[in-house]
């Protein structure tokens, strides 16, 4: 009587309305960028969660690169950021075969005009003068443009006697402008000496990745030098330093940790700290 109940049928029927009219070979449709892969250990980020958590990888706390959009509305309280100089347009000085193409294609393609964005916001209610730069752009390279731009907003930041915090992340000067981008470090460095003089505070984020004519002039210039976990910071690339010492160098040689040790920066702040570590340093040094 039973044995009915356990006898194996040969083949499976399936009805053609239980699949939707889907073809078995489908694919499923996920759509780009829902996910992200970290460079660091490898794992497969929801894009939402990491946005927010501060584009901060939830398993291995990798800090990803921000654009500037994405810096000001993680720090700037909401609607407080005024954007300085938005219009100086980037030359050619140099006539350097396809470098106004290169420059012009960036532009529309990031909807930006220079590696650098200026102004004032408040930071939980501390006004500040705010630089930052983005990797995006020619990744963030210091040409003639983002000099004057920094330059300009210390100089403002005098007039209205407030203090300038900088986000640095660049490649170095710009080859493409020659002898006019390594001018700006003596322009910039110029400018933060007055404001100095002034007795106005100026703090540096060090981000991934500072190197180059950038850290030799701004980003050392600092009253106080903070850095975000794991960045990369020097001037010359670790290979070109090991074949020009002849030197085997450490491995966690260039990062924030390596140059906290060694008493280049005074603290490394991750991401989710940044606003209320920057706000009190603002409201303890006010003039």
């Amino acid at each position: 009587m039973l044995k009915g109940l356990f006898k194996k049928t040969k083949y499976i029927t399936v009805n053609p309305d239980s699949l939707n009219n889907h073809k078995l070979d489908k694919k499923p449709v996920i759509p780009d960028g829902m996910w992200v892969k970290c460079p660091k250990c490898g794992k497969i980020v929801y894009k939402d969660d990491m946005d927010k958590n501060y584009k901060i990888c939830n398993f291995c706390n990798h800090h990803f690169r921000l654009t500037f959009k994405e810096r000001i509305k993680y720090l700037a309280d909401k609607d407080s950021f005024i954007e300085w100089d938005k219009d100086i347009k980037t030359i050619n000085p140099l006539e350097f075969p396809g470098y106004y193409e290169k420059i012009t294609n960036i532009k529309t393609k990031k909807q930006m005009n220079e590696a650098v964005i200026t102004g004032k916001c408040s930071i939980a209610g501390e006004e500040c003068v705010i630089c930052v730069m983005d990797s995006s752009f020619m990744m963030g390279s210091m040409g003639s443009v983002v000099g004057e731009k920094v330059t300009r907003a210390i100089e403002n930041a005098i007039k209205l006697r407030l203090p300038v915090v900088i986000f640095t992340v660049s490649g170095g000067a710009r080859m493409q402008e020659g002898m006019y981008s390594l001018m700006q470090m003596a322009k910039v460095s110029a400018a933060l000496g007055r404001l100095d003089k002034e007795g106005l505070l100026y703090i540096c984020v060090l981000t991934d990745p500072t190197t180059g004519g950038v850290t030799a002039s701004f980003a050392m210039l600092g009253d106080i030098i903070l850095a975000e976990p794991k960045a990369l910071i020097g001037f010359a690339g670790k290979r070109v330093i090991e074949q020009t010492i002849n030197q085997k160098l450490p491995e966690d040689f260039q990062t924030s940790e390596f140059l906290l040790e060694h008493g280049f920066i005074d603290k490394i702040v991750p991401r989710y700290d940044l606003r209320k570590v920057l706000s009190k340093l603002i409201y303890m040094h006010k003039v």
